[in-house]
């Protein structure tokens, strides 16, 4: 006789009643899926975290830009009436 294991003892196959080998794989996806609802929940809060972020700098960058404009302007505008 063969001593090698059989095919469903190396890839874990039981017969359980269950003709259906794929709910096994359904229980991981939905894990999975549970898995990758949490990250992008954490992805999409970081991300509105970002923006805004991103806006402030904007603005300040707006703003000093404006404010360097205005300085500068006044400089040549001081040089030119001497």
């Amino acid at each position: 006789m063969n001593n090698a294991p059989s095919w469903a003892d190396q890839w874990g196959a039981t017969n359980d009643g269950d003709d259906n080998p794929s709910s096994t794989k359904t229980t991981e996806d939905s894990k999975k899926n549970k898995k990758l609802e949490t990250v992008k929940a954490a992805a999409s809060t970081g991300f509105g975290k970002a923006k805004a972020a991103a806006a402030v700098g904007a603005q300040k960058v707006k703003s000093g830009t404006s404010f360097g404009s205005k300085w500068l302007k006044t400089q040549y505008q001081k040089r030119s009436s001497k």
